[in-house]
């Protein structure tokens, strides 16, 4: 078992140590916080965890850290700790409304900050009655329909104006907020979708949660930095796009397009956003595919289109597909 821990531990600070090559223009950063033993107490710490895509528009994770609270000098030395490691070309990052990260990002990366559109609407909405929200959330969106900065901004001062006689605070929130909500909208109108909020990095949160609360609480950091460095290390294996070979094109058109539809509209670095369903979906689809492929395609199966199916399924044993989630 302890071969197995250090192995795992070396191909984890392997992975999250690497070189960081090329442009990363947009970074999104978020925490969670797990409880570990320290000292004989049960302690939270803040795992925190970059996410970055890169100019070629392939997304990875780029880096994860452990650290007794999100304050702005432990986000300083994270990104640093990045930049070190070569992270260059930064040209937004996406997070909550958090100081700490506004000051980090700001100090080391000089980069544009794009506060969280989801979670910025939540605290708006907490401004409004329950009986006015719906209309509020509807309102405010129509600064974010607008076709570009200009008549964004436009149109979000109009819907402050109007809510001031009615909701002055939520008023004083939007005058606020405008600057940092609407930073994404000076960014390529193909991007805005995907850099509006931190929407991919909770999708990974999500996951680091469900498998850390099997755990509930960590013996120590290091039990912690194997686990979730094993995650995204996984998360890389699983979400990152095929590798380019010399059938790379004949296998986007037909197998590959079902786990990354994206590909088949050409886009060759197709990410979690870019496909459907989970993880294990995804394959599922690819085994499907193949069965049915395999049920009508190969000269040895023969009968009824049930029959075909169901002989295909059985060759389908020798189908080493790859081991989304470790156990």
């Amino acid at each position: 078992m302890s071969r197995l821990c250090e192995d795992i531990d070396d191909r984890v600070q392997t992975f999250l140590n690497r070189p960081i090559e090329g442009d990363w223009p947009y970074i999104w950063l978020d925490a969670t916080y797990l409880k570990v033993r320290q000292n004989g107490r049960i302690v939270s710490v803040a795992v925190i965890i970059a996410v970055g895509v890169n100019s070629d528009g392939r997304r990875e994770v780029l880096g994860m850290e452990i650290g007794v609270s999100e304050a702005a000098t432990f986000w300083i030395e994270f990104l640093r700790k990045l930049t070190r490691r070569s992270l260059r070309g930064v040209k937004l990052v996406i997070s909550d409304a958090h100081e700490g990260i506004k000051a980090a990002v700001s100090r080391v990366l000089s980069a544009t900050w794009q506060r969280c559109r989801v979670h910025f609407m939540r605290n708006a909405l907490a401004h409004a009655g329950k009986t006015q929200r719906r209309v509020v959330s509807a309102f405010v969106g129509t600064a974010f329909a607008e076709e570009d900065e200009a008549a964004a901004k436009a149109q979000w001062r109009q819907v402050a104006d109007q809510l001031r006689p009615r909701v002055p605070k939520l008023a004083a929130f939007l005058d606020e907020a405008e600057t940092d909500v609407l930073a994404y909208m000076s960014f390529p109108k193909e991007h805005r979708t995907k850099i509006h909020s931190n929407n991919p990095i909770e999708r990974l949160n999500g996951e680091i949660k469900r498998r850390t609360e099997v755990v509930g609480i960590f013996p120590n950091e290091d039990a912690i930095t194997r686990l979730i460095g094993a995650i995204l290390l996984e998360q890389k294996d699983v979400y990152g796009p095929p590798p380019i070979c010399k059938d790379f094109h004949a296998a986007m058109e037909t197998g590959l397009a079902v786990v990354y539809p994206a590909l088949s509209r050409g886009d060759m670095a197709a990410g979690p956003d870019g496909i459907r369903g989970s993880a294990a979906g995804q394959m599922a689809e690819l085994v499907t595919a193949r069965i049915i492929s395999m049920a009508f395609a190969e000269p040895g199966l023969t009968g009824s289109p049930s029959l075909r199916v169901t002989l295909a399924r059985r060759r389908q044993l020798s189908f080493s597909a790859p081991i989304l989630y470790a156990a």
